[in-house]
């Protein structure tokens, strides 16, 4: 009894002496990579930012080029009372039976199909959203990345010298909020197509009427100038970090000198 009591006390302690060897080792891998991509691919991610906003699909582009044509054709007018050509009647003011008139332009028209088949996606914002929501998912995955650096670098509580800790917890501050930023530009994504959609079936629904055309071009225009916006931020929200943490860099990594330190 005492012996399988030991060897489980043994293998008990042999695991949790492995568990905290890989957690350990771990945060030192962490670590190593979070310097290397504070150091060297921040830059390359910054310069390739830059060529981006500069080639043709976002630089000088009109607005013109990302609008396209609604595959819903305007029914032929509906005559509603009297033969063609005849004068319509007006309905008394205090009639109390509804006009057919008055019933469609009211209600819409009941779309179950439409007969030039299904409404597309704009082409050219889903290529532009192809392009920058991978970027968005690596601003996101490295400002993490550099959030656990910058926790396991916060020395223990102690009294007194903690300027030091306190860069690190406003440099902290600063990657959570990018962080946070980074993951609603998703959500504005996201939107953009569930608005475009109510707006086209209301297109589909009353077609005889142009403003809702013209909600669903400006709602294009609108998305395209989102999405250069949300690169130029992505581009200046890796120049700030990359300048705040190198600035920084000494008291990030050792927040609190030495008295040996503080001799010489």
């Amino acid at each position: 009894m005492s012996e399988s009591t030991s060897t489980a006390t043994t293998s008990a302690a042999s695991s949790a002496e492995d568990n905290a060897r890989k957690v350990q080792q771990y945060k030192d891998n962490l670590i190593s990579r979070a310097e290397t991509l504070i150091t060297k691919e921040f830059p390359e991610r910054i310069v390739r930012l830059n060529a981006l906003l500069d080639t043709p699909q976002f630089s000088e582009r009109s607005f013109t080029d990302v609008y396209q044509e609604l595959n819903i054709p305007v029914p032929e007018p509906i005559l509603v009372e009297g033969e063609e050509g005849s004068e319509r009647k007006r309905p008394r003011l205090n009639s109390n039976t509804p006009s057919p008139a008055a019933t469609v332009d009211g209600n819409g028209t009941k779309v179950h199909a439409l007969p030039t088949g299904r409404v597309e996606c704009n082409k050219p914002i889903g290529e532009l959203v192809c392009i920058v929501k991978p970027i968005i998912r690596a601003l996101v995955e490295d400002s993490n990345l550099l959030k656990m650096w910058i926790s396991f670098m916060i020395p223990k509580i102690e009294d007194g010298n903690n300027f030091g800790v306190s860069i690190q917890e406003d440099t902290l501050a600063e990657i959570q909020s990018v962080e946070t930023e980074a993951a609603a530009f998703f959500d504005q994504i996201s939107r953009y197509f569930v608005s475009r959609a109510k707006v086209v079936s209301k297109v589909a629904k009353y077609p005889h009427i142009d403003d809702y055309r013209r909600a669903v071009a400006e709602l294009d225009e609108k998305e395209f100038l989102s999405l250069w916006l949300v690169l130029s931020e992505i581009r200046n929200r890796y120049c700030s970090l990359h300048d705040i943490v190198i600035k920084n860099m000494e008291k990030l990594k050792k927040p609190r000198s030495s008295n040996a330190d503080s001799l010489y």
